[in-house]
């Protein structure tokens, strides 16, 4: 659905994006992240056909984002991390204004927006100024605002920024929907949990160059150093980490409230090894389980190395 190949910007001697390069396959949710300043905006205002590369290739839905802009801006919504909304109109004013500005026909532009207004929640605030309305219902109306005209591909540049966590949970279920509703989403975000929960695909970003892209745990199992196991066992914590370290599969051995974890090399059979060893042993172990590092600590691996 979005192809994106050796992407380029330069502005005067500062390069803002490196020959970037990803993929977002229909129906996904991609989760754009990175340091301020690594090219996020840059890629998404490219993607959305409101600013030229200086060299590569874009395509949306199959549309040329320099050929074929046109095209694109009918195939895409997206949503700036700005409001840019008119403070004196009322909801529904707002976003049959932004209907017609899509050419949709007169009759139809009350049922989009009433439809809209119910996805995100504000059917009862309809007929209220948008500039009564909290942070939080303003990035949905915009959200509603990039849905106008029902395209299939929305970039989403920080829409849970500055909001509460009652808020951001709304505006990730909304996500949800919209993805079982077809669409491909691409957020830009430095929310790192909530994207693990919500994210499909990730795409890690840094001096304007793609560290790492790809689905989400995928990309968390490559970037984490080593793999971890949490152990719990009845009373007998020392003994069971005096049989773990002199093992030349682990790595180290903590203690983390109440558990053991270990870090280790090797595949699940070497994870089956461990636990027959604790078990010859004599441990009594009641919780044995594999953990994987999270994308905090990917994006971390990724953004402070050259890999």
């Amino acid at each position: 659905m979005i192809t994106v190949d050796g992407l380029t910007k330069i502005y005067g001697n500062r390069t803002a994006l490196d020959h970037v390069s990803f993929e977002v396959p229909k129906g996904e949710i991609f989760g754009f992240v990175g340091p301020n300043g690594a090219g996020k905006t840059t890629t998404l205002r490219i993607l959305a056909a409101l600013l030229e590369p200086t060299s590569g290739r874009a395509l949306v839905d199959g549309a040329d984002v320099i050929e074929h802009p046109d095209l694109v801006h009918d195939r895409l919504g997206y949503m700036p991390d700005f409001f840019g909304v008119y403070d004196q109109l009322t909801a529904s004013e707002y976003l049959d204004f932004y209907a017609s500005c899509y050419r949709q026909p007169k009759a139809r532009r009350k049922k989009i927006a009433d439809d809209l207004l119910e996805l995100v929640g504000l059917t009862d605030r309809r007929d209220q100024a948008v500039d009564t309305l909290s942070r939080g219902l303003k990035q949905r109306l915009c959200l509603a605002r990039a849905l106008v005209h029902d395209p299939a591909v929305l970039l989403l540049d920080e829409p849970a920024s500055g909001l509460d966590p009652r808020a951001r949970v709304e505006m990730r279920e909304i996500l949800k929907e919209l993805q079982t509703m077809g669409k491909t989403i691409v957020i830009s975000s430095h929310i790192l949990p909530e994207l693990t929960e919500l994210c499909t695909m990730i795409g890690i970003i840094d001096q304007g160059r793609m560290r790492a892209t790809g689905p989400v745990h995928e990309v968390i199992r490559q970037l984490t150093a080593g793999r971890r196991l949490r152990i719990t066992v009845l009373g007998q914590k020392e003994e069971a980490a005096a049989v773990l370290k002199p093992l030349s599969a682990i790595h180290e051995v903590v203690m983390v409230n109440g558990s053991i974890e270990a870090r280790y090399d090797g595949d699940d059979a070497a994870a089956a090894g461990i636990l027959q060893t604790l078990i010859a042993a004599g441990i009594k172990v009641s919780g044995f389980s594999q953990l994987e590092g999270g994308l905090e600590d990917a994006f971390m691996k990724a953004t402070s190395e050259d890999i």
